[in-house]
């Protein structure tokens, strides 16, 4: 009769059937390589904030927080945000399709497929869609920090709350914003 040899670990490094597959390294081995992050068609934490459905892409947490990506679907006829502007992270909008419409202070931006726009910290700015098309926009931030500030709105609607624009200024001055009428604040 012969007998299996035993062993301490593993023998081989595939999952257990049901678990998922990672590029993730084991406990207590060296991480040479990052773990790649792929977000596919209809993949990504979707989130819905009244005619705008959000997906986000990366939310900070394979970025070392520096960056998130959003792609923002606005329905025709869409206002966006009440002009504000952020302390502390940049905010790049890329046009996907559609017209988008960006409002820096006093003046207007017909923003259309292919048109990159960037927001520095400190520049006042919202955005909407007034033409009869659906427009698509990716969305970064960097860092990471605004992306929460669209979770939290989808909680005030989640709870059956109306999404007020003090709602609304309540939730941008959690993540270093605040709204353009109010004079810029050092985020110090």
């Amino acid at each position: 009769m012969t007998e299996e040899p035993k062993t301490s670990g593993p023998k081989s490094s595939e999952p257990k059937p049901g678990e998922p597959k990672t590029s993730e390294p084991k406990t207590g081995e060296a991480q040479t390589v990052p773990a790649v992050s792929v977000v596919g068609p209809g993949d990504g934490e979707t989130i819905v904030l009244g005619t705008t459905r959000m997906r986000v892409l990366e939310d900070g947490s394979h970025t070392g927080h520096r960056l998130a990506i959003a792609e923002s679907v606005l329905a025709p006829h869409t206002q966006g945000p009440p002009q504000h502007r952020h302390a502390r992270h940049d905010e790049g909008f890329y046009i996907l399709s559609g017209t988008v419409r960006f409002t820096v202070g006093d003046e207007d931006h017909d923003a259309v497929a292919g048109t990159l726009v960037m927001v520095p910290p400190g520049t006042p700015h919202t955005f909407a869609n007034p033409t009869d098309r659906p427009a698509v926009m990716l969305s970064t931030f960097t860092p990471d920090l605004y992306v929460q500030y669209f979770r939290d709105l989808q909680d005030v609607l989640a709870a059956g709350r109306p999404l007020t624009p003090q709602a609304n200024v309540d939730a941008m001055s959690r993540y270093a914003t605040e709204p353009a009428t109010a004079p810029a604040t050092d985020p110090a």
